[in-house]
């Protein structure tokens, strides 16, 4: 069956720089279904050539080595642009006629990638239901749909209902990037498809797991977004709690989109609320030196540009076992790692050795940058009578794999064109972590709950972050990255 990916806000720096290289990449692996068709829609008054143009010059950019001019040419002649506005009804009808036109008679699966701001969301689903270019009679049709999905619960919802009035769940599709990742994908196959780990995952050998999502960046030219979003709806929300649900959900009956799914949602709604007191106690929120001096930052603003998050998981597998979450602007580095760390040995044979110097046993997951996994386990120091040390086994993507880790898109988008929505969130999915979210945000909203505390760039955050930590009897990982 013939194939269209159509593409809203076409002339926007999310298709240049992500979509068509990816979708690029896919056509030069021959992976893209037979006859897919890339049709982009934006106000930008483009013919098919220009267009074309434009985008090979992006795709050359960001598809750096991999771009080959003869297998661009190829594909190029497939992309076709239809210039429209998505706040005039009359431009999907032209839409409508252009996509019968390159489609004929034929039955085919269409993906609409929405790749505009947010507020577009609600009139571009409106017009593609009233149009009926949601009906599936004349094959099936799919709505990938870009986060910030809602601001808040309230808003969340709303928009679950403006989809659902358009779309039936199954075509709708809610991107998070970071599920495509290859490391969080080979997360679900190291606990599930190896017998030696699943075993010891829970409460009874896991002291505790660490998240942490680094950025070395500022906020730079984002500034004025991010001063409304803040740390929590910028990556908390979304790319923090998939990773909780990933690490923490349990094995689903078999590798299929609803029963992936069912479990994630299974992990939100274990999770003890944030009330304001454990707001108070089980958070540490920052911001780095300079921020308010960004042009689009209130001078007075209170937005966090750090936070560190303790949550628990009331179940069988997690009970008693704090999940923390760190994430942050202007870092010491940028990495993005899931640390498990297992408890202590119950005795300690060797009492004489450097006791001190005895870690308990870790597995670090590094998702990103050189993407791999690291166990630390404790050895015998030779001729140095029963003296410990730290050692590590240690497997990376580059060592193990010829050629380049493909874009988390290229995961993505296939999987949204061949119908396979495991990676992708679901309407209660969602609603769970924004009521998770929700009354931290309301406690930040006072400035006693807790105080915004400064930090200079090029740290690991405030330090009473690491303070917070030791009060408990625990450190934070911050080796950065273990893999080189």
């Amino acid at each position: 069956m013939p194939h269209t990916f159509v593409i809203f806000g076409a002339s926007g720096d999310l298709t240049s720089r992500k979509l068509i290289p990816a979708l690029y990449n896919l056509h030069r692996k021959k992976r893209l279904p037979a006859e897919t068709r890339v049709v982009g829609f934006s106000r930008t008054p483009y013919t098919h050539e220009a267009w074309r143009a434009e985008l090979a010059e992006s795709t050359a950019k960001f598809a750096g080595p991999e771009f080959d001019p003869a297998v661009w040419n190829a594909f190029a002649q497939q992309i076709y642009y239809c210039p429209g506005d998505i706040g005039h009804g009359e431009d999907f009808s032209k839409l409508k006629d252009e996509l019968a036109k390159l489609e004929g008679n034929t039955p085919s699966t269409r993906v609409y990638y929405l790749s505009t701001a947010p507020r577009f969301y609600e009139p571009a689903i409106k017009h593609l239901g009233d149009h009926g270019l949601a009906d599936e009679s004349q094959g099936k049709r799919r709505l990938v749909i870009e986060k910030p999905f809602g601001t808040d619960l309230a808003t969340a919802k709303q928009l679950n209902i403006s989809l659902h009035n358009s779309f039936a769940e199954h075509q709708v599709y809610r991107i998070d990037h970071y599920l495509g990742k290859e490391t969080v994908q080979n997360l679900l196959v190291l606990r599930f498809g190896n017998t030696i780990f699943e075993p010891i995952w829970n409460r009874n050998y896991i002291d505790h797991v660490q998240i942490t999502v680094a950025e070395e960046v500022e906020v730079g030219k984002r500034a004025g977004y991010y001063d409304t979003a803040g740390v929590v709806r910028d990556m908390i929300q979304n790319h923090l709690l998939q990773l909780v649900m990933i690490t923490a959900m349990e094995a689903p009956v078999r590798y299929a989109a609803d029963p992936v799914r069912d479990e994630k949602v299974k992990v939100l709604l274990g999770m003890k609320p944030l009330t304001p007191e454990r707001v108070q106690t089980d958070t540490v929120r920052g911001q780095y030196q300079g921020y308010l001096a960004h042009e689009g930052v209130a001078a007075n603003s209170q937005t966090a540009t750090f936070a560190a998050i303790k949550l628990w998981i009331d179940n069988w597998r997690w009970q008693g076992v704090p999940f923390y979450l760190r994430t942050g602007k202007a870092m010491s580095c940028r990495t993005t790692q899931i640390v498990i760390q297992f408890r202590e040995p119950p005795h300690m044979l060797f009492t004489s050795s450097n006791r001190a110097n005895a870690e308990a046993n870790r597995l670090v997951v590094q998702v990103q940058p050189n993407e791999g996994m690291q166990l630390h386990f404790q050895t015998k120091v030779p001729d140095a009578g029963m003296k410990m040390r730290q050692t590590d086994l240690d497997f990376s993507y580059q060592r193990e794999f010829k050629g380049s880790i493909p874009d988390s898109y290229q995961r993505l988008l296939l999987d949204a064109l061949e119908g396979d929505a495991s990676l992708f969130a679901r309407a209660d999915e969602v609603e769970a972590a924004w009521a998770l979210c929700d009354p931290l945000l309301a406690a930040w909203n006072d400035p006693g709950l807790p105080k915004l505390l400064p930090y200079d760039p090029g740290h690991w955050g405030p330090l009473e972050s690491s303070t917070w930590m030791e009060a408990q009897g625990r450190q934070w990982f911050d080796t950065c990255p273990v893999l080189r």
